[in-house]
């Protein structure tokens, strides 16, 4: 019985893209290890970006770095 933990920044992450992420987590589940769908557990956590760091700086900090 799998279980995988999805986290993401908490940005506007529509319904139909959580729909497609658990869809696609278990596809992959499946055709890679032979698990079965009807026992496979995806959970997505959406965190605030304020509470994810990177390379020791917040989340929107280090973003910023990327973009220069």
């Amino acid at each position: 019985m799998p279980f995988v933990n999805v986290m993401v920044t908490k940005e506007e992450v529509s319904a139909e893209k959580k729909h497609a992420i658990i869809a696609g987590v278990t596809e992959l589940l499946q055709r890679e290890l032979g698990k079965n769908p009807a026992t496979t557990h995806v959970v997505i956590q959406e965190v605030d970006p304020d509470n994810w760091g990177i390379g020791g700086m917040p989340c929107l900090e280090y973003r910023k770095t990327l973009q220069t």
